[in-house]
């Protein structure tokens, strides 16, 4: 799903007035009725009859939007619908104007009838004395539902002052266990086409964002995020140049359907995988990376690790999975002395995977690594250590079409590799990978909240599944393992492979989240769910069939 700009949004919503003859009233008024729909959707049909909302308007199109959803709630039976309007009504023109004229209306309509019809109240809030006398209030009154249509997708600078206070209101009613939190379009204070948060910033629930998303809506935005039509056709969003996606299930789906088994698959057929992993201290990273190529699919693994870690390698990992002893240094890593038999065993694989557990302070192992991704004869994935071991990545190494180079840093790692700062990083994920991914013709796994794949055409990718619990030791381990285990079994996709390894790695780790908590969660589980991630997205058909011989 493509991923717009700001400036690309308002494009497409002219040219669906202009070319296809649709009202910007009649956007307006079914942006707000997708709103309400996706609230029913997501919180059930009680969220409304008989309960309380605030809706909170500002001056631009998202007030509009919210004086149409407030209207609507009113419709279907709230008990009370209280609109806020940051600014004067007289100050606001176009459709905005006319919707909340409509709120004002019907507000001033109820309050001349008995205080049982009174259930619709729209308040002007001008200055920040009455803002914070407000907001006070509300923190310490109990609501069902907030609908945030403050600020859109036009913000360039953090929000301040009136818009501080509401966005600070907002969130302290999220503490209430009750209160449900719905952004219109974008969470207001967030930068549209900004990958980070450039100030405070509502952290709602659910956020209904309008035809296509939006940057922050994909990589910062917190809580549910539906994309909602509202009358724009497919062809103008198809005439749209954007190299930003949100990765879908249906795209994970597809790709699990040209990658499944046919029936005559053995396991030399299926994926053949060698991961350099592992030294003395550090064999666990290569185990659980060495399960988890197992478990995506692939018909063999072994590992090369240091002949100090092998002992422990074993008794730690599958008894599925071969080990190969490699020359070591005294500080038990792998030796560059150990090259030509790490080349020789990597010859005939149809993928390779090197650096969990690997270690990189000694110049031996370092040499060993340049050499080995230099030498690489199938596509190759480079986590942890085999990145730390490049850092500064070099100029002159690179990735080809033919044995693509995968590579998966956390932002420390990708600080290292770019001679950045780690701030710097965060700061900037999106083009710092998709810059870095073109420039190395990689393929960039930056992982994090929303992690980011980048190839090296410049495409981006950003990934929805994955949960803070992820955050834990062995993870990115697991992720090596599931790359490069669903590598080996689509070697001729290497981009769209990545994907869907993330993919499924988020949504793994979110099914064990869903079971343990975020805060118990640890790497193994993510493997023990990982079986259960590929039969929710590829269904019955992933199970196979079973064929009887019946006899007369």
């Amino acid at each position: 799903m493509k991923i717009l700009t700001a400036q690309q949004m308002r494009e497409i919503d002219r040219a669906t007035v202009e070319r296809c003859g649709i009202p910007y009233a009649t956007l307006m008024e079914t942006a707000g009725s997708r709103v309400v729909e996706a609230i029913i959707s997501r919180f059930g049909q009680g969220i409304i009859q008989n309960r309380s909302w605030d809706v909170f308007c500002g001056r631009g199109n998202n007030g509009g939007d919210g004086a149409v959803i407030a209207r609507l709630l009113w419709m279907r039976g709230a008990a009370r619908v209280r609109v806020y309007l940051f600014g004067k009504l007289d100050e606001i023109s176009g459709e905005a104007r006319e919707n909340l004229e409509a709120v004002r209306r019907i507000s001033a309509e109820e309050s001349l009838k008995d205080s049982h019809w009174d259930r619709m109240v729209l308040r002007e809030i001008t200055g920040a004395d009455e803002a914070t006398e407000l907001m006070k209030m509300l923190t310490d009154r109990a609501i069902d539902g907030v609908i945030d249509g403050l600020l859109g997708t036009g913000v360039k600078r953090p929000a301040e002052g009136l818009y501080a206070i509401a966005i600070d209101a907002i969130n302290q009613q999220k503490k209430r266990d009750f209160t449900r939190i719905v952004s219109i379009d974008i969470p207001s204070g967030l930068a549209s086409d900004q990958a980070h948060p450039i100030g405070p910033y509502v952290h709602p629930d659910l956020t209904v964002t309008f035809t296509a998303p939006k940057v922050a809506n994909a990589t910062c935005a917190e809580g549910e995020l539906v994309v909602a039509p509202i009358g724009t056709p497919g062809w103008l969003l198809h005439d749209v140049d954007s190299p930003f996606n949100l990765v879908e299930e249906s795209e994970i789906r597809e790709w699990m359907r040209r990658s499944r088994r046919p029936p005559d698959a053995h396991k030399g057929s299926v994926g053949d995988v060698l991961i350099v992993a592992g030294s003395r201290g550090k064999s666990g990273a290569a185990a659980l990376a060495s399960e988890t190529i197992l478990r995506a699919g692939a018909g063999l693994v072994t590992v090369a690790t240091a002949k100090s870690a092998q002992g422990w390698l074993i008794t730690q990992t599958k008894n599925e999975v071969m080990t190969e002893g490699l020359e070591e240094i005294e500080s038990g890593a792998i030796s560059h002395t150990a090259i030509e038999r790490a080349i020789e065993l990597a010859g005939k694989r149809t993928a390779l995977a090197i650096g969990p557990g690997l270690s990189s302070s000694d110049e031996s192992t370092r040499r060993f690594v340049r050499e080995f991704v230099e030498k690489r004869t199938a596509p190759l994935i480079i986590d942890a250590d085999g990145l730390n071991a490049l850092a500064p990545w070099p100029d002159d190494l690179k990735g080809s079409d033919e044995f693509p180079i995968i590579m998966t840093p956390h932002p420390g790692e990708m600080a290292r590799l770019t001679a950045k700062k780690n701030a710097e990083v965060v700061a900037d994920r999106i083009n710092i990978a998709r810059e870095f991914a073109i420039k190395h013709h990689l393929i960039v796994v930056l992982k994090g909240n929303r992690t980011i794949i980048a190839g090296p055409g410049g495409e981006v990718h950003i990934n929805p599944t994955g949960n803070a619990g992820m955050a834990t030791a062995g993870s990115g381990d697991v992720l090596t393992g599931l790359s490069a285990g669903l590598l080996a079994q689509r070697p001729q996709e290497p981009l769209q492979t990545t994907i869907a390894a993330v993919y499924l790695h988020g949504l793994a780790g979110d099914i064990a989240a869903s079971k343990l908590g975020m805060r118990s969660l640890i790497a193994s589980d993510i493997i023990e769910n990982l079986s259960k991630a590929i039969l929710r997205i590829g269904g019955d058909e992933e199970r196979g069939q079973t064929t009887t011989l019946a006899t007369i």
